[in-house]
């Protein structure tokens, strides 16, 4: 992805039960456009990145 580190936190969307935890990192946004995404119980596994745009339109729509 890059040489920069996400700094990630858990979404305020996830799950409130505590299995369903989404980690986000909006660190990289503003150089690369893109937020990456990982599951917060596998830290150490594969993340995906989603540009900044697609994110916005996912979070709109899981808000209405």
């Amino acid at each position: 992805m890059t040489n920069e580190h996400p700094l990630w936190f858990k979404s305020s969307y996830s799950g409130n039960g505590g299995a369903d935890r989404v980690e986000v990192a909006h660190n990289l946004v503003p150089a690369h456009g893109v937020v990456p995404l990982r599951d917060s119980k596998v830290p150490a596994g594969p993340s995906l990145a989603v540009s900044a745009h697609a994110f916005a339109v996912f979070i709109a729509s899981v808000k209405r």
